[in-house]
């Protein structure tokens, strides 16, 4: 039998039809305008938006698959609206589990035991359900990582994009030409092979090759320790009939237990006998454990707390709490998000969201540069746009943590004695002053993680300044709103993300949301009655660029009708006033009402944001 070549002599591959640049002896190179290393939610998800542009394009990950553990799980109406752009919120929706199985985040002695408190979570507090679906057309669901990637990827891989796992990028360079050049490895035959790129995309995760080389400096505060993995299976079913919820704190104040196992969340996976509980190690106790398997059983058994219930664990992994995010995201033609840029624990469900979001930014503006619709210098907006929203998202995720220490305080959990943990504990049930003190204590603590449960203002209120949003004809700002976290900011103040409000036909059918206007990789036009001129504008501008502008009138008889006046209280204009939407939904200019030369203005403030 011939022994297997793990060698090519000398071959050539198009990608996309593209002719192959001058090879060497012993490689293959393989020409694509883009490469993403990774497929992750990041760069899945640059793939799918990519690709909804007309692009194509190489994604290669150096794992053997996509995700084997279910690491994000929440995801949140910010994204699902990116995923709407590209008809996949409906499919994630057919497999993820629904907001009304997300009910409740409790704090327990253990799964079938003794239940100390609970708190409505993602928008099931029914005096909070106004703003939730004020924020959007969409709402909360619990998809894993395990499943989201694989819609992202088969999506991506049948509109353009070839996706090569088990593929480890090594490193790149740049050719005088701006051409990058990177030098991949197949993990199967370890053959290295070259791809030239006109950009490269680094979605490599928290330990990014890309970013490694580009030294990008990173923004570091200590870290919050050691977090184990648990992936289990036992059926629950029967015990969170009436105690419905994705999320569980259990804890044992007044019992010992494991160093490792001091306190765990309890995070549903697969309704309602596949579940991942997180193990954080006592306060002050290091980051050096190596459990037995037995250990982590015996463990997990307590955190049941059933002996009747058959208990499996699928797996074990362990992950730093970190608080880090690059000083910018780009270099040149180079651009690193997800991971990559922003890494933090997974309090607030913030993680793959910001993934998706950083990706929905910045695939329209590649697509109009590459497609000669916009300046190169657009892309810089992508580092100051998405920079801060990662910075806040690291800041909020393990604020989010620390948010727990009251809770944690009030149930006695925090001396290192077992007798000053029970006596502490056994005020709870006590009819006296301490008592009272600690019940109330508790009960703020409690109401404190809504921070965490109900925060529809940090997932919703990014705030854009660059050169890709018009702020010339603007005043100073409005603040923020009292508890920004908490409170969502509805406003059409450029930079902001676009209003949700329903709208309908004059003859009623299926009601639909405005951001369904916009979005679909094209700049949006809203007006009302008297702003005919915008849409004419409109109309010139986008021959003019020679790009796509879909412009509406909302209101009485007019394209749209605002069946509930939401849009009315909403748009902060006038009815013959306009309101311009980038591609990703982000309000890019504004005029409160009609002006002598809409089109002089429209094609200035266009020209402005695409650097023309």
């Amino acid at each position: 039998m011939p022994e297997f070549q793990t060698t090519y002599p000398y071959a050539e591959i198009k990608h996309n039809g593209q002719a192959p640049a001058v090879l060497q002896n012993g490689s293959v190179n393989v020409e694509t305008d883009l490469l993403i290393v990774g497929a992750g939610p990041a760069g899945a998800a640059l793939a799918c938006f990519l690709a909804q542009n007309g692009l194509k394009g190489i994604m290669i990950a150096s794992t053997p698959s996509t995700a084997d553990t279910p690491r994000a799980h929440i995801t949140n109406m910010a994204a699902l609206e990116c995923l709407r752009d590209i008809g996949l919120d409906e499919e994630c929706l057919k497999v993820a589990v629904p907001s009304e199985s997300m009910q409740h985040t409790r704090w327990c002695r253990s799964m079938a035991g003794e239940e100390f408190a609970r708190i409505y979570s993602w928008g099931n507090d029914p005096q909070r359900a106004g703003d939730y679906d004020a924020a959007s057309p969409c709402n909360h669901c619990d998809i894993p990582q395990t499943v989201l990637e694989p819609i992202l990827v088969q999506h991506a891989t049948h509109n353009g994009f070839s996706c090569r796992f088990d593929t480890a990028f090594l490193k790149f360079e740049r050719e005088p030409s701006g051409t990058i050049v990177s030098t991949v490895q197949d993990n199967l035959t370890m053959y290295t092979y070259r791809i030239r790129s006109k950009y490269l995309f680094g979605c490599d995760g928290a330990r990014s090759q890309v970013l490694r080389q580009l030294q990008i400096p990173l923004i570091k505060k200590p870290g919050q320790g050691l977090a184990i993995n648990l992936l289990v299976k036992v059926d629950l079913e029967h015990v969170v009939e009436h105690r419905r919820g994705n999320l569980h704190w259990v804890m044992r104040p007044d019992e010992e237990s494991p160093i490792f196992g001091w306190s765990c969340i309890v995070r549903m996976v697969k309704p309602w006998n596949e579940w991942m509980f997180i193990l954080f190690p006592a306060p002050g106790a290091g980051t050096e454990f190596n459990p037995t398997t037995e250990e982590y059983l015996s463990c997990a058994k307590e955190i049941v707390g059933d002996d009747t219930l058959p208990v499996e664990i699928l797996g074990v992994s362990k992950w730093f709490i970190n608080e880090i995010v690059a000083e910018y995201y780009s270099d040149g033609n180079i651009f690193c998000l997800g991971d990559a840029v922003h890494r933090h624990p997974p309090l607030n469900g913030l993680g793959s969201n910001t993934c998706i979001q950083d990706a929905y930014n910045l695939a329209w503006k590649i697509a109009y540069v590459m497609k000669g619709k916009a300046s190169p210098s657009l892309l810089d907006s992508y580092s100051l746009e998405r920079q801060p929203a990662g910075a806040s998202v690291i800041t909020r995720a393990n604020q989010g943590l620390r948010d727990h220490v009251p809770v944690w305080e009030a149930l006695g959990m925090m001396d290192p004695s077992l007798e000053v943990r029970k006596k502490d504990f056994g005020q709870l049930s006590e009819a006296t002053p301490e008592g009272v003190a600690r019940r109330a204590k508790l009960q703020a603590a409690i109401k404190g993680t809504a921070h965490e449960f109900h925060g529809v203002g940090v997932e919703m209120n990014q705030r854009y300044i660059s050169e890709a949003i018009y702020l010339a004809d603007e005043k100073a700002r409005p603040p923020l709103p009292a508890d920004p976290v908490l409170e969502h900011e509805i406003t059409t103040f450029p930079g902001s993300r676009l209003p949700h409000a329903w709208l309908n036909t004059k003859l009623p059918g299926k009601k639909f949301s405005t951001i369904d206007l916009a979005g679909h990789c094209s700049f949006c036009l809203l007006t009302g009655i008297g702003g005919e001129k915008w849409k004419a504008a409109a109309v010139k501008a986008g021959a003019a660029l020679d790009i796509e502008i879909r412009a509406y009138s909302i209101g009485w008889n007019q394209d749209y009708e605002d069946v509930y006046f939401d849009w009315a209280e909403r748009r902060e204009m006038e009815e013959d006033g306009c309101v311009l939407v980038r591609p990703d939904r982000f309000v890019a200019w504004r005029s409160k009402t009609m002006i002598s030369d809409p089109e002089a203005k429209l094609l200035h403030v266009l020209k402005t944001i695409l650097g023309r």
